[in-house]
């Protein structure tokens, strides 16, 4: 039996990590659907209605309105978009930044590493929440921006995404340059060596597979962390702006009809806390099923 077929084993015994793979698998497609569901609900997530502001559950309004008559259910489906998308991608660039420079260090030595890892000690002695709201506070059109990119309602999506991505790659660093110095002494990078390989083929081709697990889970639990700043940057008005909807900006909005709707806020605070436990759980999941000495029994 492979080595996928025996994670796939110890990763199905953890029922924990299979419940919240399956959840997390029902959001995404919630949100990859959001706009066919919206048509067959017949509703549109930006349509105001001060008439019909704040009503309840109904046939027409399943989850009820918020304060502006919009359908909730529909701008949830919305805001699933947003905040996994923005989850998964700043994930994602991170982890390709974190192996790159843990790669370099972790082969090289030398100079190389010590430079990349002082830069990197850096980054993470930074304090991180104070940064990320200095850093989204920043007007883009005083930067240089073109005007029309600098006000382009898509802009604070992509700005959240450039930001946590260029500060949250440390933990991936520094896994990939640990496994990376064992990797690089074994008997098939030096067999690879000697037959001429170069090293950006011996990074590519030998080690980087070897040191891929840590990379996976690191990844999962990193995007948890993501979905949780951006809700925070979004809850200070930092974050994701209006009409684009998150669950973030909802809890926002909410804040101020919490005694009057309290479900406008449940509803996004449910959505974050059950995707983030989710996360956490699968990346539990993974670390034991990809790490045979783990011995993992599920929980």
């Amino acid at each position: 039996m492979g080595p996928w077929q025996l994670a796939w084993r110890r990763f199905r015994r953890h029922r924990l990590a299979l419940a919240s793979a399956a959840l997390l698998a029902l959001l995404t497609a919630a949100a990859i659907l959001a706009p066919q569901l919206q048509s067959v609900l017949g509703v549109d997530p930006n349509a105001v209605d001060l008439l019909a502001r704040l009503e309840p559950p109904s046939p027409a309004h399943p989850l009820g309105t918020d304060d502006l008559g919009r359908d909730v259910l529909a701008r949830l489906l919305d805001g699933a978009r947003v905040s996994l998308f923005v989850g998964l991608t700043a994930a994602l660039a991170s982890a390709v930044i974190g192996t790159f420079v843990g790669l370099i260090a972790g082969y090289y030595g030398g100079r190389f590493d010590a430079l990349l890892m002082r830069t990197t000690d850096t980054v993470i002695a930074l304090p991180l929440l104070p940064l990320l709201i200095v850093l989204a506070a920043v007007d883009p059109a005083k930067l240089g921006v073109p005007e029309a990119i600098a006000r382009s309602e898509y802009l604070s999506l992509y700005r959240v995404i450039a930001i946590v991505a260029l500060v949250g790659w440390t933990t991936v660093a520094r896994l990939v340059r640990g496994s990376t110095l064992t990797v690089r002494e074994r008997e098939f990078v030096r067999a690879a060596r000697a037959l001429g390989s170069g090293p950006g083929r011996i990074m590519a081709t030998h080690i980087l597979p070897n040191v891929a697990s840590p990379v996976i889970v690191a990844t999962t639990l990193s995007a948890g962390n993501v979905i949780l700043f951006e809700s925070v940057l979004s809850f200070l008005g930092l974050g994701i702006q209006p009409p684009i909807a998150s669950w973030g900006n909802m809890l926002t909005n909410a804040q101020e009809l919490i005694w009057e709707a309290p479900s406008l806020a449940v509803y996004p605070g449910l959505l974050i806390f059950l995707t983030v436990i989710a996360l956490n759980f699968l990346g539990d999941g993974l670390q034991d099923a990809l790490d045979p000495r783990s011995g993992a029994d599920g929980r």
